[in-house]
């Protein structure tokens, strides 16, 4: 059996920053996706419109694209990126009942986008739920997870 070398880990067990210089450049993208579970009722008040503190969705979008571009900020040993796209989208999904979450991240350079993409999903979830938590505190921010990863040595990945 083998052992696998952790790579955020130096020879004295401690933790660190990996060094990515000597990597070669490439198309790196990241798709995660969520969902914010809730009431139908609660529902119902974001797609009308009717959340008192304003658009949901929206500010959900520019909270979510925010946070994926500070992620390095965030995450401690994540490399501050050069992204040349990051889009959040959502869907409302009456058999849920509740919000979808997908966010798409991209770059050209020596690491992956994976965690932006995470990061991007978790904001728009948790901007979601602070900005429905008048209507509802039971609302359940759930299965948060990457979906597709392309590019860089270790491939592709389609986890769904």
């Amino acid at each position: 059996m083998s052992e696998t070398k952790l790579t955020h880990v130096d020879e004295s067990g401690k933790a660190r920053m990996v060094d990515v210089g000597d990597k070669p450049e490439t198309e790196r993208v990241a798709i995660a996706k969520g969902e914010v579970a809730m009431r139908p009722e609660t529902l119902r008040l974001i797609r009308e419109g009717a959340i008192k503190k304003g658009d949901v969705l929206t500010v959900a979008q520019v909270a979510g694209i925010a946070g994926g571009k500070r992620t390095s900020e965030l995450i401690p040993f994540c490399h501050p990126l050069f992204l040349t796209h990051l889009s959040v989208s959502f869907e409302l999904d009456d058999t849920l009942p509740g919000v979808k979450i997908t966010a798409s991240a991209k770059t050209r350079g020596q690491t992956g986008v994976e965690m932006e993409a995470l990061t991007a999903v978790s904001v728009a979830a948790l901007t979601i739920y602070d900005m429905a938590k008048a209507a509802e505190k039971t609302m359940r921010i759930q299965n948060i997870r990457l979906v597709e990863k392309h590019g860089g040595m270790s491939g592709d990945v389609i986890n769904e």
